[in-house]
């Protein structure tokens, strides 16, 4: 259930990386550069830096950017250096409030989008589909992330197994866009677009969407499970349908209008959509559970004011549901749905919103790894600045 944001982003991944606001061309090299930066940018920044350096980082169990904070609380640390971590933590919670409203609303019109695939005329339900769903959505959250997950864990399993055969398929057709995996078509890519390159990355960044929510909800499944859902589910079934995207716009570059889509066969395009759309919700859970966590944490913190939390697993202790966020949210992302309609307008947003705590992650992660995990001083730096630069490179508004 954690995975559904980021395994939902190949709705709408390729498709904004193509976007007529950056000129790139549907064509074998561009299609082949960007699918090796989308990659290793999975490998780097989810493998690596999340599940192997920051899910070092708890609090009793818990994960996410507050938990850092109180895992230097009672470190000695001077008073500017306690300021800078209140400060940076604020930031990002800001942050990650803004990604938790974006979320939801990306990932269900994107999702429904595909009706226009179908039929033009269709476009005009997607709006008001959009909004019944996350009222749907947000109705369901008070029974609890234990009830919730096991109706939504086994549509999260289809969802992977199904976009990574459509992805397979693909590929079969199309062998050649495997060469992407070489990381030379992506530094050649970069070469290319040296001014662009880095505008067109903050759309890139769309691939990785929902690694802060994996953090924040470390305490209601657990480092172990998460980790091995990535690796053996999560990560293979990713690339397959991004190579698959990018063998279908080898084979037919007029597919850049709707990437996933197009590796749909026309008689199981109606079951995709159906299931795209229950699986866009269920993206927007991994957030919604992970701002629960972190709103409890922010109280605790005095960060925010005392609010009502209902315990909603007599085994789990991180299972939460705190009733004025999810009312909150749930206006929040209906708002933005009537004002925006599409999941384009709100692009721009969201790889703003998912750069800057990414970068604000790394930086509390250096206070934490220097202060509380005692690493030395050039280890910290080596690694803090690596992950910042490749946070940093991403950062550029994708409009």
């Amino acid at each position: 259930m954690v995975f559904g944001d980021i395994g939902t982003s190949p709705l709408y991944a390729i498709q904004a990386c193509f976007s007529s606001s950056y000129g790139l061309k549907p064509e074998p090299e561009e299609i082949l550069g960007l699918l090796s930066i989308i990659f290793w940018v999975l490998i780097f920044v989810v493998s690596f830096k999340y599940l192997s350096l920051i899910f070092k980082v708890d609090s009793r169990g818990e994960g996410g950017i507050c938990s850092m904070l109180e895992k230097v609380r009672h470190e000695r640390l001077s008073r500017r250096w306690r300021c800078f971590a209140f400060a940076i933590t604020i930031l990002g919670a800001a942050l990650l409030f803004g990604d938790g409203i974006i979320t939801p609303a990306i990932s269900v019109l994107s999702a429904l989008e595909g009706l226009s695939s179908h039929s033009p005329e269709a476009s005009r339900f997607i709006m008001p589909l959009s909004v019944l769903v996350l009222l749907i959505l947000f109705a369901i959250q008070r029974f609890g992330t234990g009830k919730v997950g096991l109706l939504f864990g086994p549509i999260m399993l289809v969802w992977f197994f199904s976009i990574g055969i459509l992805g397979a398929l693909a590929i079969i057709e199309q062998p050649s866009v495997l060469q992407a995996i070489n990381p030379m078509y992506g530094l050649e890519f970069v070469q290319r677009h040296v001014k662009t390159a880095f505008v067109v990355l903050g759309a890139i960044v769309l691939v990785v969407t929902g690694c802060e929510s994996l953090y924040a909800d470390m305490g209601h499944f657990g480092r172990r499970a998460i980790r091995v859902a990535w690796y053996f589910i999560v990560l293979p079934s990713l690339l397959l349908t991004y190579f698959g995207q990018g063998a279908r716009l080898l084979s037919d570059p007029g597919a850049v209008e709707s990437p996933f889509f197009a590796t749909v066969p026309e008689t199981l395009l109606w079951p995709m959509i159906i299931l795209a759309t229950i699986s866009a919700m269920i993206a927007s859970q991994a957030i919604i559970t992970g701002l629960f966590s972190l709103t409890r944490q922010a109280s605790n913190l005095q960060i925010l004011p005392p609010l009502k939390v209902v315990h909603t697993s007599s085994k789990q202790m991180g299972q939460i549901y705190v009733p004025a966020i999810n009312a909150l949210l749930g206006a929040a992302c209906i708002i933005l749905v009537v004002t925006f309609h599409d999941s384009d307008a709100l692009a721009a947003a969201y790889g703003v919103a998912v750069t800057g705590m990414m970068a604000l992650t790394t930086i509390m992660f250096m206070v934490v790894g220097r202060s509380a995990l005692r690493w030395s001083l050039p280890l910290v730096l080596i690694i803090g600045l690596t992950l910042l630069v490749v946070d940093l490179l991403s950062s550029r508004p994708t409009c």
